[in-house]
């Protein structure tokens, strides 16, 4: 799979392997503690992933008029229309919040559609219009899809395991997990 903004998918997926830089950083990393060459490859697989997003994004931005998240939602959409907006950020593995601000958006721009229940007012429809369709129509693949086929593809133990890790580093970081992230490369509000 070619992703919009890259050369190739290696150029996305991996590290940079580019001469002297590549050369210092294998030298430097020779005379490192396993624990260093641990927390080195850890984040250059931090580093892969939010490079990877940043160039996909600014290309999908550039190609399309929309952010990667609102692709994505596009994309769940397409598969079927969501319910309820809780269906669809459990679609879109994440809070109801964040993809609230992500459907706005799309609803803004006419790309989807967002119908209250007759029988239940606190229900909402949402689903693509003609407009969102032929823009989805014309998307290129995304890193996030990758990612989430990605861990699709991976054991379940192992993709649990790496939940647990995650939260444990984040938590061990001081990072805040109690507030609902926007979701990738979108902003707040």
């Amino acid at each position: 799979m070619h992703l919009v903004g890259s050369s190739s998918r290696s150029s996305q997926l991996s590290p940079p392997t580019n001469g002297k830089i590549m050369t210092k950083l294998l030298s430097h990393a020779r005379g490192l503690g396993t624990d260093q060459r641990t927390i080195a490859e850890i984040m250059d697989g931090v580093r892969t992933v939010v490079r990877a997003l940043r160039i996909n994004t600014r290309a999908i931005e550039k190609q399309m008029g929309i952010s990667l998240a609102q692709l994505w939602v596009l994309q769940i959409l397409a598969e079927r229309p969501a319910d309820s907006l809780n269906e669809l950020a459990l679609a879109t593995a994440t809070h109801q919040s964040s993809v609230s601000v992500v459907v706005r958006r799309l609803v803004e721009r006419e790309l989807v559609t967002r119908t209250t229940a007759n029988r239940d007012k606190r229900r909402v429809r949402i689903e693509l219009t003609e407009s969102g369709r032929s823009l989805l129509g014309k998307a290129p693949p995304t890193v996030q899809v990758s990612l989430v086929a990605g861990l699709r593809r991976m054991a379940p133990e192992a993709r649990d395991q790496l939940a647990r890790l995650m939260r444990d580093w984040l938590m061990a970081a001081g990072m805040d997990l109690g507030t609902a992230p926007p979701m990738l490369m979108e902003d707040d509000a």
